[in-house]
């Protein structure tokens, strides 16, 4: 038996593509024979940092933590976030026009997030660089709603709530990002220890996108495993959101995916195809 440490964040839609890996819905595949899985979770912004070593077979990390990664790391083609049309909220307390942002400290999940790389790139438009400063994700909204910063970047399932705590949208980056370059905005994928036998990566491909595609098929058997990690999502909430970012794109990213990758990133990422 071969162990692999697979590493995922405690986020719905990261546990939802898992759940046939984890509950063992697929213990009777091919592909699956020769492994003996460990599951590790721990939020995103750990993981990127923990990739840096190497630490694990498999980890989730956000896309733009890949270039630092790349010596250490490959993309898997199967488990991608990746949504076309929406993505990280710019929020704010009171309204505010984008440019009103130059003048303002936002408070972000980290350096090394997708979401703080798209912003990057949207306020780069706007002839500025943002200034932040750092908060765990689930922190940062109400650190806006109770007004101690003014702005603040929001990614998972807060970009569902923050209406319901009084904030307004100073802008949504993937709304943005498909208006600028017609493609979905790319957020995290899996990545696989790149030392890694090449039969082995790609049974492990293999496998991978036959998870997702059976979380999709048994999708409410998948949302009732995935509640678990949802933080206070209902049900109906944790459907919405995981339908949102387990799409087709996380079965395989496809050209244009793959295109958005590369346009986010300044560089073509090598991928392992299942």
């Amino acid at each position: 038996m071969t162990r692999f440490v697979i590493a995922h964040s405690p986020d719905s839609d990261d546990a939802y593509m898992m759940a046939p890996l984890a509950l063992g819905w697929l213990d009777n595949d091919p592909d699956r024979a020769g492994f003996e899985f460990e599951f590790v979770r721990k939020d995103i912004e750990t993981l990127n940092a923990e990739a840096t070593e190497g630490r694990y077979d498999v980890t989730a990390i956000s896309f733009g933590a890949y270039p630092e990664l790349r010596d250490r790391y490959e993309l898997l083609t199967a488990g991608s976030s990746i949504q076309e049309g929406t993505g990280p909220l710019v929020v704010s307390k009171a309204p505010l026009a984008p440019r009103d942002l130059a003048d303002l400290t936002l408070v972000i999940p980290g350096l090394r997030t997708s979401a703080y790389l798209a912003l990057r790139r949207w306020t780069e438009t706007l002839g500025f660089e943002p200034k932040v400063e750092l908060l765990p994700f689930d922190q940062i909204m109400p650190a806006v709603a109770e007004g101690r910063y003014q702005a603040g970047l929001l990614i998972h399932e807060s970009q569902l709530m923050y209406k319901d705590v009084g904030l307004n949208l100073v802008v949504d980056l993937g709304q943005w990002w498909k208006e600028s370059t017609n493609l979905p905005l790319p957020m995290g994928g899996n990545a696989i220890r790149k030392d890694l036998d090449e039969a082995l990566k790609m049974q492990f491909a293999r496998l991978m996108r036959k998870s997702v595609a059976l979380a999709r098929h048994r999708h409410w058997e998948s949302v009732d495993y995935s509640q678990s990690f949802g933080r206070g999502m209902d049900r109906e909430m944790v459907s919405r959101y995981v339908q949102g970012w387990v799409n087709e794109f996380t079965e395989d990213p496809g050209p244009r995916g793959r295109e958005a990758v590369t346009r986010l990133l300044g560089l073509e990422p090598v991928w392992i195809h299942g």
